[in-house]
């Protein structure tokens, strides 16, 4: 396993599901969000999507409350599904973009676009909503017509992945993950629980990378418990993985 590529084919093959939520009717499985994240670097590609192209992802429910604050997961994992989505065109993606975003393309829910100001080259893609601009691609409906094949990015180990605090390489971010699981004692059994905002590669490994490097579930939302928790201080499981202790 080298690179980001090679976990979402690997997760196509398994059976069970990746991830769950208490809002939500049904697990959804590795092999739907395989292919989900096929779908959208696909869909990217169209937009212009390409090896060392930036794209920035704002994480956040669908349809955001009041309270709710980028960065933080709802109980769908579609900030990932676009993360992992860009990294396989070989894009290098910002989990925590600025107000003012230069890049090739920006993703975050239709309710929150008007709190960032997009550059006249960045394509603009909403998740939930519908949003009003008509300018602004809907990406589930967009994805879902997508070739569910994985993308033809020509994508090498030492390539960038992920601009958190520093840039982090696929190469970087899988060997996070493989000690994560070792640390840990991550295995299939475990539900991992997200209680940290997704901005930075610590929860990105910790949360989504780990899990599926060993068939595990991850926990989405605030209902629903898990074995071991994503998180910077005491959580419900008990048993914690500080984000910054990751990288």
């Amino acid at each position: 396993m080298q690179v980001l590529g090679d976990l979402v084919a690997e997760a196509r093959e398994r059976e069970g599901a990746l991830f769950r939520a208490a809002e939500r009717s049904a697990p959804y499985s590795y092999a739907d969000f395989a292919t989900n994240v096929w779908k959208t670097g696909n869909l990217l590609r169209h937009y212009g999507v390409r090896e060392g192209a930036r794209v920035a992802v704002v994480a956040g429910p669908k349809d955001p409350d009041e309270g709710d604050e980028p960065g933080w997961l709802g109980p769908e994992p579609t900030p990932l599904q676009v993360f992992l989505g860009a990294a396989l065109d070989g894009a290098v993606v910002d989990l925590n973009p600025p107000g003012a975003v230069d890049a090739k393309a920006f993703v975050a829910p239709a309710a929150w676009l008007d709190r960032y100001e997009r550059g006249p080259g960045t394509k603009t893609l909403a998740y939930g909503g519908p949003a009003e601009d008509p300018t602004v691609a809907q990406l589930e409906r967009e994805a879902w017509s997508e070739n569910p094949l994985q993308p033809p990015g020509d994508v090498a180990p030492d390539d960038d992945a992920l601009a958190a605090d520093e840039l982090y390489t696929h190469g970087e971010l899988l060997a996070a993950s493989r000690r994560v699981v070792a640390d840990h004692d991550l295995d299939e059994d475990d539900a991992v629980a997200i209680r940290a905002p997704v901005t930075g590669a610590g929860a990105v490994v910790a949360g989504l990378l780990a899990p599926m490097r060993v068939g595990a579930t991850v926990v989405l939302g605030d209902e629903a418990e898990g074995t071991v928790a994503v998180a910077a201080g005491d959580a419900p499981e008990g048993r914690t993985i500080d984000p910054a202790s990751v990288l």
